[in-house]
């Protein structure tokens, strides 16, 4: 049966890039805002909380005890927190960071509970260790309410994962405008994907770590032609929220003037109607268009490469990468490119043969942009 969050507002509070002190310590988390954030979001009729184990260094649950769990009564809210395969290799560890953070938070139980950043590198660490018993024993102990994952990959693992464990009750996912037809994100198949195994969806990354907030020319035209007063993030998390089988947006919100314009426009959201939708579309093909490396994919380049360099992927990466806002601390292309690896050539393997510019109906300059991505990616 499918599980449906009830009587929540579509926004929830990231806790993962909260404003900060000292701009290059993330443990340095500005409290005295992140109040004003906290009591605006309740005051306004949100309950959602989403924190990880590692998110502000290793301080991100703590700021949950002090400034929610301690100050608000425990049914007013909902906390989720994770688990990533980067800090455990035994079973043992894995119950002892769910101990901690229990204790770090001080919630008594999660509402949520969720397998980090799961991929296909990934989920073979969380089956060794049987991770996925292990939240639904601490759900049977009334530990976690519900449980699922967070999700890195394409749409076949997922297929995959949610095949093999039914058991899981919601799916957090990449999503935004932007990333609806990528080939590496592919937030659309995955949205079908989960849509597919009866998974309510949970979207990260709404609007790409601010991304989206500050969109070129052209887009911004297209958006601002719906309406001239709603802010340009607006319509990146009203995207998500409109899709019916999704039942939480999250945003990273950095300071409370972002909380004020999420909230106003969340606080009584009316989706976005389909001829929106499409226009949301078009805005994201003009950002597209405004790429670093105005590749279209065609091909034509990797028939005869000697060294056997997916160039239109590694393309396709860079300039979701250069799309990204200045200072994000993670994204998915890196990880991505190094899976790649393992199929094709690396960027800096081109022997500069120059087979590629031969046939390249743009008449790219190849050879130079595949230094670009190795300076990027590796």
């Amino acid at each position: 049966e499918r599980y449906t969050m009830i009587n929540a507002k579509k926004l929830g509070f990231g806790m993962m890039r909260m404003p900060l002190l000292d701009p290059d310590d993330p443990k340095t988390v500005d409290l005295a805002q992140v109040e004003k954030m906290i009591d605006l979001f309740m005051e306004r009729g949100f309950t959602y909380f989403d924190t990880a184990w590692m998110y502000h260094g290793f301080e991100s649950e703590k700021v949950v005890k002090k400034l929610i769990v301690d100050r608000y009564p425990r049914d007013s809210f909902t906390v989720t927190t994770k688990l990533h395969a980067a800090f455990f290799n035994s079973r043992k560890e894995c119950e002892d960071i769910f101990n901690t953070q229990l204790e770090k938070t001080g919630a008594g139980y999660f509402d949520y509970y969720l397998l980090h950043g799961v991929n296909g590198d990934t989920y073979p660490k969380h089956e060794k260790y049987d991770t996925f018993g292990m939240i639904r024993e601490k759900k049977e102990l009334g530990l976690v309410r519900h449980i699922g994952l967070s999700f890195h990959d394409t749409a076949d693992v997922l297929d995959r994962i949610l095949t093999a464990h039914p058991e899981l009750e919601v799916v957090q996912l990449q999503i935004n405008y932007l990333d609806w037809e990528n080939d590496f994100i592919q937030s659309r198949k995955c949205y079908e994907t989960a849509e597919k195994h009866g998974k309510p969806v949970i979207v990260m990354e709404g609007v790409k770590g601010g991304t989206l907030a500050d969109v070129p020319p052209a887009a911004r035209k297209i958006l601002q032609g719906m309406d001239p007063d709603a802010s340009i993030a607006s319509w990146a998390v009203r995207f998500c929220a409109s899709l019916p089988n999704v039942e939480m947006v999250l945003s990273g919100m950095s300071n409370l003037a972002q909380m004020e314009d999420n909230t106003s426009f969340m606080q009584d959201f009316v989706p976005l109607t389909e001829e929106q939708m499409k226009n949301m579309l078009a805005a994201a093909d003009a950002i597209r268009a405004a790429a670093v490396i105005p590749c279209t994919g065609c091909s034509y380049c990797t028939d005869g490469c000697p060294m056997n360099i997916n160039i239109p992927k590694y393309f396709s990466l860079y300039n979701a990468e250069k799309a990204e806002v200045e200072g994000k601390s993670w994204t998915p292309h890196r990880d991505i490119y190094h899976r790649l690896l393992k199929k094709f050539g690396a960027a800096s393997e081109c022997v500069e043969c120059g087979q590629c510019e031969g046939v390249c109906p743009q008449k790219l300059p190849i050879i130079e942009n595949l230094k670009l991505v190795a300076e990027c990616f590796e």
